[in-house]
């Protein structure tokens, strides 16, 4: 094993770019919220292009997330974005439309073209499918636990990414659910309010109180994301033995000083790692800048890595 895993980080804005790779990551996950979905910022073709030489320079790779749903108003826009992340230079674009994959392979072939189904990517039959069809990775689902996830690793025939750290979005709707909600409170938004991301809502069960869900609105509708943020860099030497090729780390709503943070701490375990593969073992001092600045409210847990899921 002889390639160091690749540390992936989605970047709000060219400094948070210039951040994360400076702290560690070796790629940036980027994109425009028209054709995008919950990344923690907005890129013009323009910043994209600045953002591309930047890591370029630094032996970095930078991906831009296509993952909205793309209906027949957004379809005629396509071929000239792809065309424009050709001219930019990008190394690769997150899709989990067949519609983007086609134009890709089309415009511009030399990009790599990662399957992002969300949870439905949970077979190495159907990522081989899609390899079949000009997909080199596939970004397998949050619900994997570790054994279905270091279990497929062997049976890929393209390139796997997964998800290590931070939180993850449980629910969208299309619907403005938030806006309704107001409204329906007897409290009409005006229309600059924000209901984003910078926003800090969250929701609360009534069966657990204790557990706050962040919720946000844009233009792609209504987002929550989970009460608790995933941190498996306890055990991440399992999935580096298990040949995944990309570790992502969840930076949205949170804040780019924490982000880097992390970012240091899973840069520290797969350099230490591939270092020494025989004598590699887990230091718990490498959490200690994140648990302080870890918000007291959100546990840092498994996630699914250790749970049987029932889909």
């Amino acid at each position: 094993m002889s390639n160091k895993t690749e540390l992936l980080a989605p970047a709000g804005s060219l400094a948070e770019v210039k951040l994360y790779l400076e702290s560690g990551a070796n790629a940036v996950l980027i994109g425009e919220e028209q054709f995008a979905m919950r990344l923690p910022g907005d890129f013009t073709l323009a910043e994209i292009a600045k953002a591309v030489d930047y890591a370029h320079g630094r032996e970095a790779k930078v991906y831009v997330s296509i993952n909205n749903l793309v209906d027949n108003k957004l379809l005629p826009k396509l071929p000239d974005y792809v065309k424009g992340l050709a001219d930019c230079g990008v190394d690769g674009v997150q899709f989990g439309d067949p519609a983007v994959l086609k134009l890709l392979r089309e415009i511009a072939p030399q990009i790599e073209a990662h399957w992002n189904a969300e949870m439905t990517s949970t077979n190495y039959s159907t990522a081989n499918y899609w390899g079949t069809k000009g997909a080199s990775r596939v970004v397998l689902a949050r619900e994997l636990n570790m054994d279905e996830i270091t279990g497929m690793s062997p049976n890929l025939q393209i390139q796997s990414e997964v998800q290590v750290h931070g939180m993850t979005n449980i629910y969208h709707s299309k619907r403005r659910l938030v806006h309704s909600y107001m409204t329906h409170q007897g409290r009409p938004l005006k229309e600059n309010d924000d209901l984003g991301r910078e926003r800090g809502l969250f929701l609360i069960e009534a069966e657990r109180q204790d557990e706050k869900f962040p919720i946000y609105e844009d233009s792609n509708g209504t987002h929550i994301m989970s009460s608790d943020d995933v941190c498996i860099l306890e055990d991440l030497h399992l999935l580096m033995e298990s040949g995944v090729d990309s570790f992502k780390i969840e930076t949205l709503l949170k804040s780019p000083e924490y982000n880097a943070a992390v970012i240091k701490a899973y840069r520290t375990a797969i350099d230490t790692y591939f270092s020494d593969l025989e004598e590699y073992e887990f230091n718990e001092s490498w959490l200690d800048e994140v648990r302080q600045m870890q918000d007291p409210e959100r546990e840092l847990s498994f996630g699914f890595y250790y749970k049987e899921q029932v889909y």
